[in-house]
């Protein structure tokens, strides 16, 4: 099969010789899809799918009154960091009924960055705990949404029990170059670990 030219962004360029997964994870309609989105070099895939009212009983609107779509399965994207090495990143739907999904996406991934709201912090702890269960290393990324309370990081990190070595940083899912430091910032401390400690 004949390789596509480097220009076109459909294409890996033949340059690539280091491909990274990364999984884009956090609780129900905390903004994956958007994050995953707003990074991709690519048009994103997407299974989206129209809520319905049988789902109001296993996915919790609370704070999110506009949301009508959820994530069925997955949402993937590209972002290529150098001419040697791409991302590609990996959104996971939340809800406890994708526990398989996930636990399949797991495999081959380096690290997660989590995303997580202010307004809804303690739903981090189901995607935190089988991350940990699998041994995912793992930033966090607080999604800031309009209109959301603002806390001192060193009372979020309490909030989420977090290990004074786990990232912490804010970023706007809409918004390119800050949901690049997030990501950077996930980056960042998995080169910080040893093979040992991964997995």
């Amino acid at each position: 099969m004949g390789s596509a030219p480097a220009s076109d962004p459909v294409y890996v360029a033949d340059t690539v010789t280091t491909t990274v997964k990364i999984l884009v994870v956090g609780h129900f309609a905390v903004g994956k899809t958007t994050f995953v989105g707003t990074l991709s070099e690519i048009r994103p895939l997407r299974t989206e799918e129209t809520m319905t009212q049988a789902g109001e009983l296993v996915d919790d609107l609370t704070g999110t009154p506009d949301k009508t779509t959820t994530t069925v399965a997955m949402d993937f994207g590209r972002l290529t960091l150098s001419e040697s090495l791409v991302l590609y990143l990996f959104g996971a739907p939340e809800q406890k009924r994708f526990t398989q999904l996930w636990r399949d996406m797991l495999q081959g991934a380096l690290g997660a960055l989590v995303l997580t709201d202010t307004r809804r912090l303690d739903q981090s702890f189901d995607v935190m705990d089988l991350l940990e269960e699998h041994g995912m290393p793992y930033a966090v990324a607080v999604n800031q949404f309009d209109g959301a309370p603002v806390h001192p990081e060193t009372e979020i990190r309490e909030a989420l029990d977090l290990l004074p070595e786990t990232p912490l940083i804010t970023c706007d899912a809409r918004e390119a170059a800050s949901s690049s430091r997030a990501l950077i910032s996930l980056v960042e401390y998995l080169r910080t670990r040893t093979p040992q400690e991964h997995g």
